[in-house]
Parts: structure tokens; sequence; C-alpha cells
């Protein structure tokens, strides 16, 4: 019933995508969502080798035999990244489908697409989406206003975002920001998006490899408990809603340099958060759809409940007619 040009494309049986999310989309997750009928995506940067990415994929493909991808960001960073290697590893590990998100990666289609690799870029603008069509990307996944982690400075939502671009493109639109329940997911395809992308509805989850203790906090949050951080830096992140969140804000609203607000914006503070389970310790991306997060399921469940809440959506809207 849901099949589109994503699910044709990418060989996977339901158009739901699993976000690249820092120390999260790792093996346990990725192939979780792939052996469920989604499409899992794998952080490259949560590996902080290219060799360690390379054996991350390769313990994937012993977990799955189904599609996965990698997610390659390119963002400001204290620590120069060298993209070419990663880059190599995922074409050399046999990986077809790639996405791409933060600045322009125009310097490296090339090389993935003749190597037969589907690129599929994250933009939160219509602008930088017809970029992204442009230099040969194959799909563009729309990001609202309402996403965890990187919204951009434009402040859209996905209401307005996903018909827009659709509107604007000829290649495939996938939703992304706001979307964890049958609801959206059929509000997304009604639309015009050709599949969503879900992160954190996916983080709390049985399989997501991250500390009860921060899966309980999240699951009590309601859609105001996230924070934008950043922002000075125009580099706007939305995180949930905790005290280092805060300290960062108001460090920020007193005019604090970059150099000193990079003790607190290292990802190894929440990478250990998320080891340890103390919720206060780092930042944590967060999207508003935490509102309507109400249990831990399994991967399958998830996926399952939503295209079969989806179907008798439509059926029950098919019946106002």
């Amino acid at each position: 019933m849901f099949k589109t040009q994503f699910t044709n494309d990418f060989g996977v049986e339901f158009p739901i995508m699993q976000g690249g999310m820092m120390w999260i989309s790792k093996k346990e997750l990725v192939s979780a969502v792939s052996n469920a009928g989604g499409l899992g995506i794998l952080s490259a940067l949560t590996f902080e080798t290219p060799d360690k990415l390379a054996n991350e994929i390769e313990q994937t493909k012993k977990l799955t035999n189904k599609p996965f991808g990698v997610n390659l960001t390119f963002l400001p960073t204290l620590k120069p990244v060298n993209y070419d290697a990663y880059i190599e590893v995922i074409i050399q590990s046999g990986v077809k489908i790639v996405e791409t998100a933060g600045r322009n990666p125009s310097d490296y289609i090339e090389k993935l697409k003749s190597n037969n690799v589907k690129i599929i870029h994250k933009c939160t603008s219509i602008r930088h989406a017809l970029k992204a069509q442009s230099i040969g990307c194959d799909y563009v996944s729309i990001d609202g206003f309402e996403c965890a982690g990187h919204p951009g400075e434009d402040d859209v939502t996905s209401l307005i975002l996903i018909p827009r671009a659709n509107d604007e493109l000829n290649i495939p639109v996938i939703a992304s920001g706001g979307f964890g329940d049958a609801r959206g997911f059929v509000a997304a395809l009604s639309l015009g998006a050709c599949a969503v992308n879900m992160g954190t509805r996916f983080m709390i989850t049985k399989e997501a490899p991250l500390h009860e203790n921060i899966k309980q906090a999240l699951l009590k949050a309601k859609e105001t408990d996230t924070v934008l951080v950043e922002r000075s830096l125009k580099n706007t992140l939305r995180a949930f809603k905790n005290a280092h969140a805060l300290k960062v804000l108001e460090l920020e609203q007193q005019g604090s340099t970059l150099e000193e607000l990079a003790p607190y914006l290292s990802g190894l503070n929440g990478k250990k958060m998320l080891d340890e389970g103390s919720i206060d310790n780092g930042l944590l991306a967060c999207g508003q759809v935490i509102g309507l997060i109400n249990d831990i399921p399994t991967i399958k469940e998830l996926i399952t409940n939503i295209i079969n809440q989806a179907k008798s959506i439509i059926q029950n809207q098919a019946k106002l007619t």
C-alpha cells in the first residue's frame, strides 16, 4: 500500500528512514530498522576513525541483509575531519546510500555517484534544496523547524517546507522534522513526500543504544521541553531542555565567544551522558515530536504500528466521502 519511489529506489519495504544521530545511530539501531522494513542509517562521525566506521559497517552487515546507508555530516568542528577517508571507506564497503547534511557536499558528489552511490542531502530551506538538486543529489530530505539537531536559521516548519519543496524540485522529497507516528506519516505523504525520516522517535526504542535513564527522561518530556542553542554561532541546535543546555543558552545571552562556549559544546559531553545516564551533563539533540512519544517499543513494533495505523487512518478518511 505504501510503495513510493523511495521504497523502489532503496529496496525497502516501507517509506520510513531512520535519522543519522551522533553516538546513537550504530549497528544495533540501524540493523533493527532495516530488518523491520525501513532504511537504517549509520552515523559516520560517531566513529572517530574511518577504520572504525569500516568495522561498524561490517558488523551491521552481520546483523542484517537488508539495505542500509551512512550519514556524513559536514558541520563546523573543533577537530578537522578527513572526509575523503570516510567516503573511501563507504565506497569500499559497498554501501550504496549516503545521507549528507550540513554544508554543500559538492566536493564529494562526483566520487560518490561514479561508484553508484545514491545521495540524500538534508536541507532546511528551499534555496538549499534547489542547490542540492543542481549539484546532482538524488533526493532531498527537507528538515522542518521542529526537528532535532540543526534546523537552520529560517525557522520554517515542515508543514510549509514539504509542499514547497515538492512544488519546486524535480527530485524526490523526504519529510524530516516532527514525525513520529502514523498521523505524521500519512500527513507527510499527503504533502508530497515519498518517505519520512525519524530521529527522536527511533531514539526512544528498545534497541537504541543509550542509557535507560535518558530514555525514561525523554519519555516524560513534552513538546515544550526543547531549547535552541548555538544560535549566536549561526549553528542553531535544538536540544533537550536540561541543565547543560540552559547553561549554554545563558552563556550565549551573556555574549560568550566560541572559545568560551567550546567546553560546553564538545560532543564528548553528550557521549558520556548517553553512556552513563546523567541527563544534565551534555547536549542531546531532541525534536519537538518528543511530546507525542508515550512508550518505548521495539523497532519492529514501532514500524508495524505506524503502518497499520496509517492504513486505518486512510480507510477512515475515505469513509468521509
